[in-house]
Formats: structure tokens, C-alpha cells, sequence
């Protein structure tokens, strides 16, 4: 089962959450040879407004961490308020594991 994280991103800004996976035993998760994934969208069934997350695994993959991420100009074009939810996937070969889902709050910023 994933972990459970909420996470807020102020619309307009650039948004990064750097997020460190570990194993049953709490140990760090090797991902050497994984590659990431992550999506959001305005509810579980929509098609319309799902938003392709930027994953990132760390230099050394040893560490576990993967990082999150949208540029000011994505976070722009989201709605705002508003809440969204999310998932990071793991994938080697073919096995695909969901290490972390949640709820996204996006702020607004104050437009002109």
C-alpha cells in the first residue's frame, strides 16, 4: 500500500517536493534501474485535467529520493483553489509499484 502525503502548490510558482522512498524495514529504497512517474488530476476518474508531474530520481539512486516537480508556467495553468489528487509510480521491467498518493491544494495568486 502507498504512503499518504498532501501537498500544496501555489499557482504560478515553481513547485518542487523531493520525496525519499524506503523499503518494509525503513531502509532506503535502491532505485537503480527504476524510473519514475507521477500524475495529478481534479478527481480519481478524470480525463480532462490530468497533469503529467517532471519525476526526477536523484544522481545516486541509492539515496531514494525521487523529486517532484512543475514549472511556474504549469502551476499557472492550473485551476486555483482547488484540490487535486496524485500518485508517484515506481516501474522496473514490469512491475509498476504506487509509492506515494495524496491531495494537492493549489493556492491562487493574486492576477492583475
Amino acid at each position: 500500500m502507498a504512503a499518504i502525503a498532501n501537498l500544496t502548490i501555489d499557482q504560478g510558482a515553481s513547485f518542487s517536493s523531493d520525496v525519499t522512498l524506503k523499503d518494509s524495514g525503513n531502509a532506503l529504497f535502491d532505485l537503480t534501474g527504476y524510473t519514475a512517474s507521477a500524475k495529478m488530476a481534479k478527481g480519481y476518474s478524470s480525463t480532462r485535467t490530468r497533469v503529467a508531474m517532471t519525476t526526477t530520481i536523484a544522481s545516486d539512486p541509492a539515496t531514494g529520493v525521487v523529486t517532484l516537480s512543475l514549472t511556474a508556467t504549469e502551476t499557472a495553468a492550473l485551476d486555483a483553489p482547488a484540490r487535486y489528487v496524485y500518485d508517484l509510480e515506481v516501474t522496473k521491467g514490469a512491475s509498476v509499484t504506487r509509492v506515494i498518493e495524496g491531495i494537492i491544494n493549489v493556492r491562487p495568486n493574486v492576477t492583475t
